[in-house]
């Protein structure tokens, strides 16, 4: 019997519109940054989680709030400190007396996008609550098991130039974040008009939702869709060992890494509205993506330097490995 190749169907004009309105909403909102506009919408669709490293005031909330009520979703903020519970974030269950039931009281982890406000200012005991939820989109509280709502999202900040009273996070945390960014200082034009346009109240509150829930989990089916040619998996292979082989890097990028970095890629490449992955797709998401991931030969008192060495390595192999062409 022949083989019967199937061809993915293209992506339709709907999933095009839906993914420009919404960063056009969002861009309403959080001006002059396309580029973690963008990160944020990949972010998304590829059902992945975004972590901000970035100063204080600079828009990381903003970002968090605009997305959700773009998408009509649910938002919480956790604000992480050293004495939060992971019941604090998960939720607990509490008696009822008059029911003599158990109920459920839920944390803020319910929501379609949580904004975990300096995530490394809590113990890493709390910052484990988070991993289930990222991992799995469910949570386990008194030996049961609840389903998140999909979308479900996470935006973690941390401040990168302090260091009394955080708690950098392990290696496993970090690899479930899907990219790592950071917004830096607007243009100047673009400040000038943020300070003359905030006088006026807060515009989030003003920003209606653009896609609906179902809209968007189908949009993350639709990633899953986007064609990948087999030499594009041969050069995720060989960037991905050549981390695992770079003398200045002790544990290179994981199978979870590179499964992360090719589903973002399908997802910038719906973004862009192709129903295919091109080289640059790849590329231009090899920093953000893996750079994170990367356990460096040499210790760091500096989480700063150690990321600008970690991007400038994963840069330089990006750099030296052949892109098919």
């Amino acid at each position: 019997m022949t083989a019967v190749t199937v061809v993915p169907a293209p992506i339709s004009k709907t999933d095009i519109g839906a993914v420009r309105k919404l960063e056009d909403a969002i861009g309403s909102v959080v001006r002059g940054k396309p580029e973690a506009i963008r990160s944020a919408v990949i972010t998304l669709l590829s059902r992945g989680h975004l972590l901000i490293e970035d100063i204080p005031g600079v828009g990381k909330t903003t970002l968090a709030r605009a997305l959700a009520a773009a998408l009509g979703g649910t938002f919480r903020r956790i604000q992480f400190t050293s004495d939060l519970l992971p019941s604090d974030i998960v939720g607990v269950s509490v008696y009822d007396q008059s029911g003599k039931v158990f109920e459920l009281k839920r944390g803020p982890i319910f929501a379609n996008v949580v904004l975990a406000d300096e995530i490394n200012r809590t113990t890493p005991r709390t910052q484990s609550a988070l991993l289930e939820a990222m991992s799995e989109g469910q949570v386990s509280i008194d030996d049961t098991t609840h389903t998140l709502e999909m979308p479900f999202m996470v935006i973690a900040t941390q401040n990168p130039a302090e260091h009394y009273g955080t708690y950098p996070l392990p290696e496993s945390q970090m690899d479930r974040f899907l990219l790592r960014i950071s917004l830096g200082y607007p243009a100047k034009q673009v400040e000038r008009e943020l300070l003359r346009e905030r006088a006026g109240g807060d515009p989030v509150t003003a920003l209606s939702p653009v896609v609906d829930l179902t809209a968007v989990r189908g949009l993350q089916d639709s990633v899953e869709k986007i064609r990948v040619d087999d030499a594009l998996l041969d050069y995720t292979m060989s960037l991905v060992e050549e981390t695992r082989r770079h003398p200045a890097i002790s544990v290179g990028v994981s199978t979870r890494g590179a499964l992360a970095w090719y589903r973002a890629a399908q997802a910038a490449a719906l973004a862009a509205g192709r129903d295919f992955v091109i080289p640059d797709d790849l590329k231009s998401l090899a920093v953000p993506c893996l750079s994170h991931r990367l356990v460096l030969a040499q210790a760091y008192d500096s989480l700063g330097r150690a990321r600008t060495d970690a991007e400038r390595i994963v840069g330089e192999i990006a750099g030296r490995v052949a892109v098919p062409t």
